[in-house]
């Protein structure tokens, strides 16, 4: 009896998750109320209080459903992947998380709240500070992989694996965010994998012709 109401108060959680992300994407974050959260789930707002301290805490909630798996994804590719070239694991890493905002619609969505539907002040200001970190996250990733790269000598001379990593960091959340506030069809989305191989290329060693 107690393991299914703690699966049944896990569902209601997972309930009033799914309704938030729906809300804050249709109205906003800063528009939004727990009441609204609330009758989207199907619950009172007693229940939405007895599972979230606040709308802070519901966001993040919302935010780690899906963007933990996608960090512990990626960092997995970056870490293990294609030892023999860091550069194409690099590449690979940046095509992942494409493909997962191509066929999510739940990372997709909550993506788009986090960069187009949410404005980072009041009791939101500390989100931000947050958001900033788990990029400082991939950045460290990126320079490990970089640092490989460098072992490896496929690394292009005279490049600085931090500076590149926070050049990869930065241009991936740029990208990002041109594709996110496009349609499907817009040209950001039709380039983008081009444009995630030619940066890439950049970094690379160019090879000696001749013998």
């Amino acid at each position: 009896m107690v393991r299914r109401t703690k699966a049944e108060a896990e569902q209601t959680r997972q309930r009033i998750i799914v309704a938030a992300r729906k809300v804050f994407y249709q109205s906003g974050v800063g528009r939004s109320t727990l009441e609204e959260i609330a009758k989207a789930a199907g619950v009172t707002r007693g229940a939405v209080y007895w599972h979230f301290e606040n709308k802070t805490d519901l966001f993040f909630a919302m935010r780690a459903q899906v963007t933990l798996p996608l960090i512990d994804r990626v960092d997995s590719m970056l870490q293990s992947g294609r030892e023999e070239d860091p550069l194409t694991g690099i590449e690979a890493a940046l095509n992942e998380i494409l493909t997962i905002l191509e066929t999510d619609e739940a990372t997709r969505e909550v993506f788009r709240i986090i960069k187009l539907r949410c404005e980072y002040v009041d009791e939101f200001a500390g989100v931000l500070a947050e958001i900033n970190n788990s990029q400082s996250g991939f950045a460290e990733q990126l320079t490990l992989a970089y640092l490989r790269a460098r072992e490896k000598g496929v690394l292009r001379e005279g490049l600085d694996p931090r500076a590149m990593a926070l050049d990869t960091s930065v241009f991936m959340a740029g990208l990002m965010q041109r594709w996110l506030s496009e349609s499907a069809a817009g040209q950001i989305a039709a380039n983008a994998r081009r444009m995630i191989e030619a940066h890439v290329a950049l970094r690379r060693q160019s090879r000696q012709v001749g013998g």
